[in-house]
This record gives C-alpha cells, structure tokens and sequence, in this order.
C-alpha cells in the first residue's frame, strides 16, 4: 500500500529547474560511469592482444572478464541500493565513484602484474570496477527524480542520460588518440575529479522526510519478494531493460564475429561499434522524454524505441549487409531504438515508494546487466550448434518477447506523485 509520507502543504514548493546542480552533476557522473563501464569492450581485444592472447582466446576469456565485471555490477546494485534508501542518495555516488575510479586505475597496470595470472587480475579489477559502477546510474536518476517537479521528471533523466552516454565516444577516442593504459587512467582521473563537484549536491528532500519518520523501513531489498504486486512490478522492471544489453552486450561487443559469419571482408572493431551505439543510444536517451512527455505515457514511449531496436535488431541479422559501414550504421540504428535507457531507469524509480526508490532505480539496472552473464553464456554456447547468426537471433528473441511482455503489462507511471512510502 502507498502513504504520503508528507501532507501536501509541507512538500517542497520551489524545486529546482532541469539546469540545476543536482541534474548537471549527475549528468557528468554517468559521463564517466559509461566511460569507465564500456571501457573494456573497447579495449577488449587491443588489451587481450598485449597480454599474449589468441583470437580464440580473446573471445573466450574476454566474454569471462566482461562476465566478472556484470558480476560485479549485480552485487554492487544491492549494495548500492540499500545503501541509498539506508544513508542516502549522496553517500552512495561518493562511495561508489572512489570504488570504480581505484579499480580502473588499477587495471591500467595489468601488463606490469607478476604476483598472479594477469588475466586473473583483470577480470578481479573488473569485478571491483563493477560493484563502483553500480552506484552510479541508479542513485543519480533516483535524486534527480525526487528534486524535479514530476512534469519535467521525464525529460530531466534523459538529459542526465543523453549526456552521460556520450562516455562511451569520449573513452574510444581517449583509446585511439592515447592507448588503452592511459584510457583507464584517465577514467580513474575523470572520476576522482567528479568528486568535487559533488560537493554542492544536496540531498534529496523527500530522502529526508523519510529519514524523520519512525516505524519506516527503508532500503530492504527482499520486500520486493515479499509482495505480489510488488515483486511483479520489480520482475517487469527488469524485462524491460533485456534488449537494451542484447543489443550492447551481444550485438554491438562481438560485432567482429557477426561480421566474419556475415561475410564482411573489412576488420569490425567491435569498440568502434560499441561507440556508434551508444552515440544512437545518447540520441534516443535524449528523445525519450521528449516522446513520453508528448504521447503523456511512459509504456507507449518506451515500446515504440524498443520496436525500433527490434526492427534494425533483425536488419543487423538476417538482411545481409555486406559493409562494415553498413554494421556501424545499424549499430548506430539500433542504439537510438535501445534509446530508452533512462526512460527505463526512470520507470524502475517511479514504480516503487521513497523508502525502496533507490534500491528498485539502482537494482534494477544492474539486475540487467547482470543478466548479460547467461545472454553471453548462451550466445556462446549456441555457437558452435546453430551459427553465430542464429545464435545472436535465439537470445535476441527472448530478449525482445520479455521486453514487450513486460513495458505493456506494467503500470503506467507518467505524472505519477513520488512523495509516498511502500507499505
């Protein structure tokens, strides 16, 4: 059951515009958490390469250093999550940011580890990277949606989105122009610096209210299993973000082996595939709001992006292109259908009451990527029985009939009031 948790005439009556602080910084802090989260699909084979691996090797050990940072990144979204309903918004971007920034600076010294196995050591700095990533998204959306009057909520997280997501381009050139040691250094720096301008955010007002309250539980993530409704809300929240990461874990990180099985002669690399999507995923983050905002529906904004990537999804597939122009076009194709990422997030906050908000916003996209673990699994599994091809196109489709399942049977959440409790 949901209960106000002030009566209206107490509730903050000036909040803050979609150029504040609170949305800027929390624009930039996802600016570097997709730079630091996507860095290692781009120097995926370039790092593998200086470690002395086979092409082989490469995709195998590669899809298990990426398997340990989803890892990492689902732990660290309970954590984070609890966390940001126990202490906070703000204590969960502070500690996550020092996490992630350490970790990938560590995995800037991989060549130089001698006291283990250097891809042993990779794929635990990428473990530690992914429990700091987890904080990042979730609590920031979460914060921004509390501060923002609920007819901006929409469009204020996908500038937060739409900003951040252009990490991704900033982390492939940072890679070409330097290498990809001092890319990770540069993300550890970037994170660091983040820091400081944290300084002037203050915390969300409807956190503190709560925080005032007694008898009120806040931050306990196995509620959500503990009530049909809800643990049907949560479930649906997690279906929705599945394409989106078969899209970028699947599609778009092994572009290089859908290419060979499609017969393009050009190399793919599959980090330049990764930026070209998450350039179309800034550009469709950033028209999200705006079309849910229009259409005054969240479900029939986000199923509309999630067509898209279905379409160019099947296009990428089964039509045949034969250029790697071509591949980095859909790529970028279906980034802007998988657009709805913060559309998605938003929706996961907006679902659930100010004593589990930012364990549900912060949870459930790390759920997601989580599930990247059997996608990829899966995928390479299927692929020596069925074909690359085929093996991409069966974990798609669950992907994609659990998305749809999910956006068109949950409830609606446009111009939803957020200042009320789970009970």
């Amino acid at each position: 059951m949901a209960v106000p948790t002030l009566p209206p005439s107490e509730r903050q009556t000036t909040p803050p515009g979609l150029f504040s602080l609170p949305v800027i910084v929390a624009a930039l802090g996802y600016f570097v958490d997709i730079y630091d989260l996507l860095l290692f699909g781009i120097v995926r084979v370039p790092s593998l390469k200086d470690l002395g691996l086979t092409p082989d090797q490469i995709s195998t050990v590669g899809t298990s250093i990426m398997n340990w940072q989803m890892g990492g990144l689902l732990i660290g979204g309970v954590l984070w999550g609890v966390l940001g309903d126990k202490r906070g918004r703000l204590s969960v971007l502070f500690g996550s940011i020092i996490t992630y920034s350490i970790a990938n600076i560590a995995c800037g010294f991989v060549t130089n580890v001698t006291f283990m196995d250097p891809t042993t050591y990779y794929a635990l700095m990428r473990f530690v990277a992914g429990i700091g990533l987890a904080g990042e998204l979730g609590a920031g959306i979460t914060l921004v949606s509390e501060v923002l009057p609920k007819e901006k909520r929409a469009i204020g997280t996908s500038l937060v989105a739409g900003v951040g997501l252009f990490g991704a381009v900033v982390a492939y050139f940072t890679v070409k122009l330097f290498d990809w040691q001092t890319a990770f250094f540069v993300g550890g720096g970037l994170g660091f610096g983040l820091l400081l301008l944290r300084v002037g955010v203050v915390e969300s007002g409807m956190f503190k209210n709560v925080t005032e309250q007694t008898g009120v539980t806040r931050g306990d993530f196995f509620s959500f299993f503990t009530n049909a409704d809800r643990f049907s809300r949560y479930i649906k929240c997690i279906g929705i973000g599945l394409p989106t990461w078969f899209v970028i874990g699947i599609l778009a990180t092994f572009s290089n082996e859908f290419g060979k099985a499609l017969g393009i002669s050009e190399e793919i690399q599959p980090g330049l595939a990764i930026m070209w999507c998450y350039v179309g995923l800034a550009i469709g983050d950033l028209s999200s709001g705006f079309i849910s905002h229009r259409l005054e529906s969240r479900k029939k904004g986000v199923a509309l992006l999630m067509g898209i990537a279905l379409l160019f999804s099947l296009v990428y597939l089964f039509v045949g292109i034969s250029s790697a122009t071509m591949l980095y076009g859909l790529c970028l194709a279906m980034g802007f259908g998988i657009g709805y990422w913060a559309m998605f997030v938003t929706i996961g906050a907006e679902q659930f009451g100010t004593n589990l908000r930012a364990t549900a916003a912060t949870t459930v996209p790390n759920m997601v990527r989580g599930l990247v673990i059997p996608m990829t699994l899966s995928y390479q599994a299927l692929k020596p029985l069925i074909n690359t091809i085929n093996a991409g196109a069966v974990v798609g489709l669950f992907a994609f009939i659990i998305g749809f399942y999910a956006i068109l049977t949950i409830p609606e959440t446009h111009g939803k009031d957020l200042d009320y409790l789970e009970e």
